[in-house]
């Protein structure tokens, strides 16, 4: 009997960060289901891609001119064959089972788009804030989704439906990495598909000691206001700037964030398409939950 296909491949972006990198690539080689693995690296200078190739011919890898961001993903799910799409940062790897178990609850609801895995922190295994978000999250949604109804997903720890990913364009390369799942989960939910959280799947997460973290502060909050200007009405959008401004930090980093933010207001209004009432609706309920939360914090 022939070995069965793989139904997911694991998408995996990087930038000079070798270390991490070379762990999370060994413990998807390790993994039962042995998936496809693509390995998009953006431009590093660390020697990562030369790692890669003597060390897991057996990944596809995508040398790339630049440092794309997010829309590495894009270029990465070209050279998918399967129908799922595992993403994964380069500091995140999948426990031993979960990619099978997602493609069984993909295969089950063809109308789910992405399912988001618990998250746990290591070393420990603590679970990451951001999981009682998804757990509790406010919004309804059918009696066959695998779990909780979700208005949003998280990059490095969701299985996605390659069609849905691909009809809806991927990542937005306006807004290049930092915040870049919000402006794609809402466009899937626009066109009719559905997203939820399950338990039952486990990506673990070992933060890297190299990251940028006002950098990514100021990438965050830049393209939290893209996404409000691009889909939400024009008084849900007033409001949420208002906030964001008088909540975020004063300091530096928001500024540059709001400089930034501002600057590409010209190209944001000319793509500017308002959700409809019900998408909106769906929109206040989690804006509310998580002014609740303690996961989404623009500190730094």
């Amino acid at each position: 009997m022939s070995p069965a296909r793989p139904a997911v491949t694991v998408l995996v972006i990087t930038h000079n960060r070798r270390p991490e990198l070379l762990r999370t690539l060994e413990k998807l080689r390790a993994l039962p289901e042995r998936p496809p693995v693509v390995v998009a690296d953006n431009a590093s200078r660390d020697g990562s891609a030369d790692a890669v190739a003597a060390r897991f011919p057996e990944m596809r890898l995508l040398r790339l001119d630049r440092n794309h961001g997010a829309v590495a993903r894009n270029i990465a799910a070209r050279y998918a064959r399967t129908p799922y799409l595992a993403l994964c940062d380069d500091d995140t790897w999948w426990e031993p089972g979960s990619l099978a178990r997602a493609a069984e609850l993909l295969d089950a609801a063809p109308r789910l788009a992405a399912v988001t895995a618990r998250i746990v922190v290591e070393p420990g295994g603590a679970e990451d804030p951001v999981v009682a978000e998804l757990r509790d999250s406010p919004l309804s949604g059918p009696a066959w989704l695998p779990g909780p109804a979700l208005g949003s997903f998280l990059a490095a720890a969701t299985v996605l439906r390659r069609d849905a990913f691909t009809a809806a364009g991927g990542f937005h390369p306006g807004l290049w990495l930092g915040g870049e799942e919000e402006l794609l989960a809402v466009d899937l939910q626009r066109a009719g598909w559905w997203l939820a959280y399950s338990p039952e799947l486990t990506v673990h997460h070992a933060p890297s000691t190299v990251r940028d973290s006002t950098g990514r502060r100021v990438l965050g909050l830049r393209n939290t206001l893209w996404f409000t200007w691009l889909r939400r009405p024009a008084r849900s959008a007033l409001r949420r700037t208002l906030h964001l401004a008088r909540t975020a930090p004063h300091d530096r980093a928001t500024a540059r964030a709001f400089a930034q933010a501002l600057a590409g207001l010209p190209w944001v209004l000319r793509r500017r398409s308002p959700v409809p009432a019900w998408l909106e609706a769906r929109l206040v309920a989690l804006e509310a939950a998580q002014r609740a939360g303690t996961a989404r914090r623009y500190v730094g």
